[in-house]
């Protein structure tokens, strides 16, 4: 009760300084009244605008569940200013007016001070504040069985972040949680990505266990003539099925777990903000409870978000014109939507997912995982080591430390459980150190006419396809290629620093004595260019080779990390190449950037100036963060190399918490 007069008497006190200084918000007649009429015509306009808020405003949200949640943000100010409206007509004795617009911005500031007074009081109140936190998740609330709860698992995945650079972040103080687990309560440990160091590879081997025939971010498919394209919701949940397919089940989240904010499901039963079920349509059973409209509906959540994100897009504007007048190198274009996407995967889409997953801790769900890709977007367009990049990492620390403090609170122990899918590997692009795009290299070997001006290539960023999902838009991709004639133009791809070059007119991967044949001057073309580290081809005679510069061809089966194009590209190089030449759906010629082992620097073929897709530097070495109190993901000296063995190590850790209980295929044990 004292915490809600308090939030009254603020509330009151704010509307009073809001109409001496708005010209269009008055609460007095034009004839003046009593200062103690003012006083009380405030106080009952904050009270009756904080109980509309209360009981009518998750009502409006329902009644808008057709409404995109991106427009349901903007909504929020103009729905606010309605419900102050009513407020200030439901006293009869009063006598004060606003203008429509002045109304919005008076809501909007009232809501913001209620909040931020209700927080600041319930922060002083332990168990106000643990009250606070049940009630956000009271309609999930399940009953646990009798007896002590065995402990439940988090994953929280943020995109992008590599393992230097997590360690980095720790040891300057701007990850002040990860610094403090670091040193007491975790254990911290780098893995190695394969050859396909983007999400939709890594994620599906750690959701699903497999990641077999994933060759890259995209890739042409030429059994069905369709561009696959890892975060186009069509894609993801073709990849998801077949994954399923292949192990014989549905993955890491199949019993009592929960998906939140990734590609995949992980055959949890509870998914929000899911890309591989963003197209299909859900029923009210199958609605999940903890997406956009969940959060929204708490009108303190949605003022709260839209205020930041609106700064959030103003400080991106500042950002990208403080580069340009420094004319800061490497640099790419930010400007257009660019803003409103960072604004989305750093802001709302971050808060949407921290509060579902509170409320599955709440919920006491056995299982979580959400992926966080905040940094993974701003480090593609401001670089990996940015000043940018390194205040996102500070937020993703205060949300750590959020859900840590919510895990006290939760009806089981939990155990949090931090990690990346790859990292990010910096340098300019292949575009603006060349003047030309790969494509244009590619039809300059094939003896194709060459545009003057060399064309850019779509971002794969994964924050872009999650806003269109929001929006009920298409995401890129989806092209079906039906070549006529017998010499159709080559289909060049790009996965960051990986370039694929397909023959879409061939229905079997070309090989070697194919391509020269067609088109002699092309793999010489690509192999000896400088901004190119080696292609890797199939071959009649060795059954595959990686062409370098200068002629070097080797067989894999004599492929080694040492020597020849593999050497600047570290260890693991070479299994990682001959396993991506095993998958069906391999490219006619995959094309892996130059790298600098001095400076870790790669040439995205994409429009980024970090990057991660291919071989080469940063973007290749993730981190696992696990609780001392679990079995250590490998041996004392070993080595984590795969998302599928990335995989096999959290079932070891829920098999081990007495979680859900899935057959766990043996250490280095292959799908059938």
């Amino acid at each position: 009760m004292g915490r809600s007069v308090t939030v009254w008497a603020v509330s009151t006190v704010t509307m009073l300084v809001l109409a001496g200084i708005l010209p269009d918000f008055r609460l007095q007649s034009p004839d003046g009244e009593s200062a103690t009429h003012i006083a009380v015509t405030a106080a009952v306009g904050a009270g009756a605008f904080g109980v509309l808020s209360a009981l009518v405003w998750p009502l409006l949200v329902r009644l808008l569940l057709l409404v995109p949640a991106l427009v349901l943000g903007l909504l929020v100010f103009v729905l606010n200013g309605s419900l102050l409206l009513v407020a200030l007509r439901l006293n009869p004795a009063s006598s004060a007016e606003a203008a429509p617009e002045t109304a919005v911005v008076v809501a909007a500031v009232m809501s913001a001070v209620a909040s931020a007074t209700g927080a600041a009081l319930a922060v002083r109140d332990d168990d106000a504040y643990r009250r606070r936190l049940y009630r956000l998740a009271d309609r999930r609330r399940r009953r646990l069985p009798p007896g002590p709860a065995s402990p439940g698992t988090v994953f929280v995945q943020l995109d992008g972040v590599g393992h230097d650079v997590l360690l980095d972040a720790a040891a300057k103080g701007i990850m002040p949680t990860v610094a403090r687990w670091t040193g007491s309560t975790h254990r911290l440990t780098p893995w190695r990505t394969d050859w396909s160091s983007q999400t939709g590879a890594s994620q599906l081997g750690i959701l699903h266990g497999t990641n077999h025939d994933v060759p890259a971010f995209r890739w042409y498919d030429k059994d069905t003539g369709e561009v696959m394209v890892c975060n186009r919701p069509t894609s993801a949940a073709e990849l998801q099925r077949r994954a399923v397919e292949f192990t014989g089940d549905t993955g890491l989240l199949t019993l009592d777990g929960a998906s939140r904010g990734n590609l995949f499901g992980g055959g949890a039963d509870e998914q929000a903000l899911v890309l591989s079920i963003a197209t299909r349509r859900r029923g009210r059973e199958t609605r999940s409870r903890a997406g956009y409209f969940a959060y929204f509906s708490d009108p303190a959540n949605a003022v709260r978000t839209a205020l930041s994100f609106v700064a959030e897009v103003g400080r991106e504007i500042g950002q990208s014109t403080r580069a340009r007048i420094r004319k800061q190198r490497p640099r790419v274009s930010r400007g257009g939507l660019y803003p409103f996407i960072r604004a989305f995967a750093t802001v709302v889409e971050r808060d949407v997912v921290v509060a579902a997953v509170m409320g599955d801790m709440l919920a006491g769900r056995t299982a979580v995982y959400a992926d966080l890709v905040a940094y993974d977007e701003v480090a593609h367009h401001s670089g990996p080591a940015s000043r940018d990049a390194g205040k996102v990492l500070e937020r993703l620390d205060r949300a750590l430390a959020l859900i840590a403090h919510v895990a006290e609170h939760a009806p089981r122990p939990y155990r949090i459980v931090v990690l990346s899918d790859h990292g990010q590997s910096p340098g300019e692009t292949f575009r603006s150190r060349y003047g030309l795009s790969l494509g244009d290299l590619v039809r300059a070997g094939c003896g194709l006419p060459v545009p003057r001006r060399a064309r850019r290539t779509h971002s794969g960023a994964e924050a872009r396809a999650a806003v269109r999902a929001a929006l009920r838009r298409p995401v890129e991709g989806g092209e079906r290629y039906h070549p006529s004639g017998r010499r159709a133009e080559p289909l060049v791809l790009a996965s960051g620093n990986l370039g694929l070059v397909s023959f879409p007119d061939v229905p079997h991967r070309m090989s070697k004595e194919e391509i020269d044949a067609r088109h002699p001057a092309l793999l010489t073309t690509l192999a000896n260019h400088p901004g190119v580290g080696f292609l890797l081809v199939r071959s009649e005679r060795h059954g595959g080779v990686v062409l370098g510069a200068y002629g070097a061809e080797v067989p894999l089966d004599e492929l080694e990390d040492k020597r020849g194009p593999l050497e600047a590209f570290g260890p693991g190089a070479a299994d990682a190449v001959r396993r991506t030449h095993s998958f069906p759906h391999t490219a006619d010629i995959m094309v892996n950037s130059f790298h600098d082992p001095v400076d870790g620097e790669v040439l995205a073929f994409e429009e980024q100036i970090g990057s991660h897709g291919g071989l080469g530097g940063a973007q290749g070495r993730p981190f696992l963060l696990s609780p001392v109190a679990l079995s250590a993901p490998v041996e004392e000296g070993g080595e984590l190399v795969g998302a599928e063995r990335v995989h096999r190590v959290l079932r070891r850790w829920l098999r081990e918490a007495d979680g859900p209980q899935m057959p766990l295929p043996e250490e280095g044990e292959q799908a059938a």
